[in-house]
């Protein structure tokens, strides 16, 4: 993922894993399918800066020297890409995926051994997401956090949550039911549970 540090942070992160193999996946500078299923999505963002926009041409530039695969496709996002691959790496047999990103939107595609998320910290430190990390910072398992998301919303992507349930009752929700489906199935059951 383009966000994720300079070519020197990459480099070190290429070093320490030793992959097999390497891609590269970015966003398009165009809508992607959730601008046009809601006009709010992402907005109030800043602008891009320009200097930011001639580093990922040049990142890209960059990759496709290095004959590393970059994949773009308009009306995605670079994540939508990201899971998609990861969906059909992890399939192959012995293969284990590493995704490196700053967006923390790709912890939800952690899948035990076989999806792992790569994120940075302050400085040059870094984090591997396994599905026991998540679960430790969130309170749920990788799959729940659309789910959570879905209830206390987004702020950094500017999706509106449902009114009245904030990060720690989303939390409470998730924790207590897993899936809004699973919430949905338990209302129909008891009507007084919320």
């Amino acid at each position: 993922k383009s966000n994720f540090t300079g070519i020197s942070g990459s480099q070190k992160i290429y070093e320490d894993i030793k992959p097999d193999y390497v891609a590269a996946c970015f966003d398009l500078p165009k809508p992607t399918f959730r601008h046009i299923s809601y006009d709010g999505y992402k907005a109030g963002r800043a602008k891009t800066d320009d200097s930011l926009i001639e580093q990922i041409k040049e990142s890209k530039n960059l990759c496709r020297a290095l004959a590393i695969p970059v994949y773009e496709c308009e009306g995605f996002e670079a994540d939508d890409l990201l899971g998609t691959l990861s969906e059909q790496l992890k399939k192959e047999k012995g293969n284990k995926v590493i995704i490196a990103s700053g967006d923390m939107d790709t912890l939800q595609l952690v899948d035990g051994e076989k999806v792992t998320v790569l994120t940075p910290r302050k400085g040059s430190d870094v984090v591997l997401y396994t599905e026991d990390k998540v679960k430790e910072r969130f309170g749920f398992p990788p799959e729940n956090i659309p789910d959570y998301k879905g209830l206390a919303g987004d702020n950094s992507d500017n999706i509106i949550g449902i009114s009245g349930i904030g990060d720690k009752t989303a939390t409470e929700l998730i924790k207590k039911y897993g899936s809004i489906e699973s919430m949905y199935k338990a209302i129909k059951k008891d009507k007084g549970i919320l």
